[in-house]
């Protein structure tokens, strides 16, 4: 008798320990779907965090946070823009800086500007890229763009963004 009931018991765990498996790893599977749809919702095509300001550079191919590693360009009719997203940022290449990645606001790809020798203007199409007091972006005849060639944002002894 203690041994029919020892075996009973011994089968109705491992019966439920299978139950209890069964029940817990699709469950563990779906959380973990949720986690990996997460963590790659905020990435581009290239893997870059987008939401952390990461973005794919063609010129360097690598992930790139512009907003502290680029040159910032500001609106030519809003030299004191504080809004990091409607700024311009360029990227040299590691050539000598004979090429040029130009990031605008509100567009996904860069373009790449080339320069013949140094010196000389940055072109692609009709845009241009000139060196004067720091860097000059034109489109055509119309300069959009222009910053005193520092990194990442203007910064004062304080935490203020400069006049």
């Amino acid at each position: 008798m203690k041994n029919s009931l020892l075996l009973i018991v011994l089968v109705m765990s491992l019966v439920s320990c299978k139950k209890f498996d069964q029940d817990v790893e699709p469950e563990l599977i779906k959380k973990q779907a949720l986690l990996d749809t997460i963590a790659s919702a905020d990435k581009d095509e290239n893997g870059c965090l987008d939401g952390a300001g990461y973005f794919w550079s063609t010129l360097n191919k690598e992930c790139i946070k512009i907003y502290e590693s680029a040159i910032t360009l500001y609106p030519q009719d809003n030299q004191n823009n504080e809004d990091e997203t409607k700024n311009a940022y360029i990227v040299f290449g590691v050539d000598g800086g004979n090429e040029a990645e130009i990031f605008l606001p509100n567009q996904v790809k860069s373009i790449i500007l080339i320069r013949p020798e140094e010196g000389q203007p940055w072109k692609f199409d009709d845009w241009q890229l000139i060196p004067w007091k720091g860097f000059i972006l034109k489109k055509g005849e119309e300069i959009l763009f222009a910053g005193d060639g520092g990194v990442g944002p203007k910064i004062t002894g304080s935490d203020k963004n400069e006049d």
